[in-house]
């Protein structure tokens, strides 16, 4: 839902923005126009190169904003063009495990050097979006909107400003538009956007939580602000600014009681709403195969819980016995899936620990060495394992045989390999049906998780079998 609230955010911006760009600019010069899309160009092609040049992205954007300033275009659509760009992307494991390199080169020759290469190695395995969105939201947030506030929404309150509004057309059109415009508008553009006849798609969310929604949209405050500096001048500015404010507070108000009213309403209902909408986009690249893959539970539980995990990972081993406590509480409704991703960069014995639970699992105590791998993780020796396994009962020579040969190492590579095709680089990481699961790892929040999973699918089954 957070998710999805966003993102209609971010399209009522963007579709603001466009408003300027076709309505508010004008006397285009065609010249300007062309060396600010040539600069765009030049700047798509660095990207693509994977130059890294903050600086040079940079006057490339200066210049960019002058170009369109000078052909008659508002800047603000600059922003947009520049930002679609910025791509947005997993880390990769490749580039994580070279920045691991510098950070264990710089732990056995210190030197400011070294240090230096090691923050820029480790900054530069995040995708330029993450990093921009950490670095510039301080100053978006704190000073760039404020000032933009402080700027823009500087209004006096007198006697005769309030007399006009309550009579003022403008005034009385902006509270409408945004206040029942918006929470209209946007289903509607919705249901139009969904019917088959024209090739749509059904929702990601069901229709009370977007209706719900589309009245935060209401809260007009910095694209309408700035829409009424473009558009009016003296007294209509005024009214304009404090038909924005006193919209924005009834849509505030609005708002609550919307998402009140949700939350009263019938969970049945709720639940037959979600079930309608559009499945989840599948994140997990490798679907479970009963044959290769390790299972605890049913095979036909409604709910299934992957996890890639690695033997000396002190997280994952934190999530072993929650895991445990997992399988117990939601006993019949869950099965589990554990996936080999040793970080051998950082961990070097956890692939070795993987190849000796895939030996111990041709014995038939894949779990059980499991288990002891998590239980006694700083101790993951070849000679360690080999001890574990006499204590489980399994053939210590077998197990110690199917070490040395590397018999099961393209077992895990095959886990490995699929982490890396689902954008996996850390562990733990869990797939909940799927998709990627991105809460935290102790007891509550991952059964909420899994609650939530098993009522969706049971509201799909539900929905299924009811008419249209």
């Amino acid at each position: 839902m957070a998710k999805s609230l966003g993102e209609l955010v971010i399209v009522d911006d963007v579709a603001a923005v466009s408003v300027i760009a076709i309505v508010y600019s004008t006397d285009v010069n065609l010249m300007a126009l062309a060396i600010g899309i040539g600069l765009h160009v030049a700047m798509a092609v660095l990207r693509g190169m994977g130059v890294q040049r903050t600086s040079l992205y940079a006057l490339l954007g200066i210049g960019i904003w002058l170009a369109a300033w000078e052909a008659g275009v508002h800047p603000t659509v600059v922003g947009v063009a520049i930002g679609l760009l910025t791509s947005a992307y997993p880390p990769r494991r490749a580039v994580l495990e070279e920045a691991s390199g510098v950070v264990r080169d710089f732990r056995q020759r210190p030197s400011p050097a070294l240090a230096k290469v090691a923050a820029q190695r480790i900054t530069m395995s995040l995708s330029s979006n993450e990093r921009l969105q950490h670095g510039l939201h301080p100053w978006t947030s704190f000073v760039i909107v404020p000032l933009f506030a402080l700027a823009n929404a500087g209004l006096v309150l007198s006697g005769d400003l309030l007399g006009r509004a309550f009579t003022s057309p403008l005034v009385i059109g902006i509270i409408l538009g945004l206040v029942v415009g918006k929470p209209l508008g946007i289903p509607a553009g919705a249901w139009l956007a969904t019917r088959p006849w024209l090739g749509g798609q059904p929702l990601s969310v069901g229709w009370p939580s977007l209706i719900a929604a589309s009245s935060v949209a209401g809260i007009g405050f910095t694209m309408s602000l700035l829409i009424a500096e473009l558009s009016y001048v003296g007294p209509l500015l005024d009214e304009a600014k404090l038909g924005i404010l006193a919209a924005s507070l009834v849509a505030a108000g609005l708002s609550i009681a919307m998402f009140y009213g949700l939350s009263l309403l019938p969970r049945e209902l709720l639940g037959r709403s979600e079930a309608k909408a559009a499945p989840p986009v599948i994140d997990l690249a490798d679907a479970v195969d009963p044959v290769r893959d390790h299972i605890q539970g049913p095979h036909d539980a409604p709910v299934t819980l992957v996890e890639y995990g690695d033997y000396e990972c002190p997280y994952c081993g934190r999530a072993a016995p929650v895991i445990r406590q997992l399988l117990e509480r939601f006993e019949g409704r869950l099965r589990f899936v554990f996936r080999h991703l040793p970080l051998s960069d950082v961990h070097p014995n956890a692939a070795l620990a993987a190849e000796a639970a895939e030996a111990a699992g041709a014995q038939g105590k894949f779990w059980e060495m499991r288990y002891s791998n998590f239980a006694r993780q700083e101790a993951l020796q070849l000679a360690d394992l080999l001890r574990y396994a006499g204590e489980l009962g399994l053939d210590a020579a077998t197990l110690e045989e199917d070490l040395r040969s590397g018999k099961h190492a393209a077992r895990v590579s095959k886990d490995v390999n699929s982490a890396g095709e689902a954008g996996v680089a850390g562990t733990p990481s869990f797939f909940i049906n799927e998709v990627r699961y991105r809460g935290a790892y102790d007891l509550e929040s991952l059964a909420a998780a899994v609650s939530q999973a098993g009522s969706m699918v049971e509201n799909r089954a539900r929905a299924a079998t009811e008419p249209d």
